[in-house]
């Protein structure tokens, strides 16, 4: 890898970690999940719009006629997502959540190997499921309480809809010829209207009256919005670069960035499993990296041939 794809994969795992805790403390603080992720979508399309004028490239969105059904598809997609994962917390228990959410590892590997055909090496998959086993182990998931009902099917389709949504992404990157910053921007503003839409249809939006106020709320809403922003920048342009099923194993390393800051920043315990579990997605990662390595190595040895 080149320094620059170094960048891009740690700021999205550090834009996406920093955007988990903001959005975790505001669905807290708001009391709901709509009233939280309309706030959050406000700020980030403000920091977007600045973007997209401080560059330049307000005219590029709105050349959408020949992309705008997918761009809607992706929007709605990334609604569903949110949505479907907190019905599921609401209903269900947070441990059996924290398992069934992290399918898409799964559900990505078996599309990029059954539907794209994409040539996954039993390394690769031996990997991931260890990476996998080591999130499990940081999240600190209680197996004892992990009991199945029907509202589990909620994070199944959360799952899903993330997983879809990401090849859905990388297609409107290759075929369609969309620009990232296009797709963000008008990501972020299909989710934000539906998140509103939501509040006014539960009543939630009433609540907004009831919060308290003050410049460290602000500030918080804001660098939520503005790591979800980072998110959209870092997470397409290696989706653009990188298969979708390798992507979603680097974000495996996600939970750790959130582990250590809930140490350094919350004071949460560090046990003796977490730190197993920090070892065993470092140890998949890089066993996955190796075997990228050697794929790299063979495809360069038959082009020079």
């Amino acid at each position: 890898m080149k320094k620059s794809d170094i960048i891009f994969i740690a700021g999205m795992i550090g834009a996406w970690a920093t955007y988990y805790l903001l959005s975790k403390w505001a669905v807290e603080y708001t009391s709901s999940p709509f009233v939280a992720g309309m706030l959050l979508r406000l700020a980030a399309l403000a920091v977007l719009t600045v973007y997209v004028i401080a560059t330049g490239q307000l005219k590029s969105l709105l050349n959408i006629k020949s992309s705008w059904l997918i761009l809607l598809v992706i929007g709605i997609l990334g609604f569903l997502l949110d949505t479907f994962a907190n019905i599921g917390f609401q209903k269900s228990s947070v441990s059996t959540g924290t398992v069934l959410l992290k399918l898409d590892i799964l559900m990505a590997n078996l599309i990029s190997t059954f539907i794209l055909k994409d040539k996954l090496t039993k390394g690769d998959w031996l990997c991931s499921a260890v990476m996998l086993v080591g999130v499990v182990f940081v999240l600190g998931v209680d197996f004892t309480s992990v009991k199945f009902n029907w509202y589990d099917l909620f994070f199944i389709l959360s799952a899903l809809a993330v997983t879809i949504n990401a090849f859905v992404i990388k297609k409107a990157q290759k075929d369609y010829k969309v620009k990232s910053i296009t797709i963000a921007f008008y990501n972020n503003l299909v989710v934000l209207l539906l998140f509103a839409a939501m509040s006014l249809v539960t009543g939630d939006v009433a609540k907004l009256g009831g919060i308290k106020t003050g410049t460290t709320f602000f500030a918080l809403v804001a660098v939520g919005g503005l790591a979800q922003s980072l998110i959209y920048v870092f997470y397409y342009r290696n989706l653009e670069k990188y298969p979708v099923w390798l992507v979603k194993i680097l974000l495996l390393f996600v939970p750790i960035v959130s582990c250590v800051a809930g140490v350094l920043i919350f004071g949460e315990v560090l046990t003796a499993m977490k730190i197993a579990g920090m070892a065993l997605v470092i140890a998949g990662g890089a066993g996955i990296i190796i075997i990228q390595k050697r794929k790299m190595r063979n495809k360069e040895g038959i082009c020079s041939r």
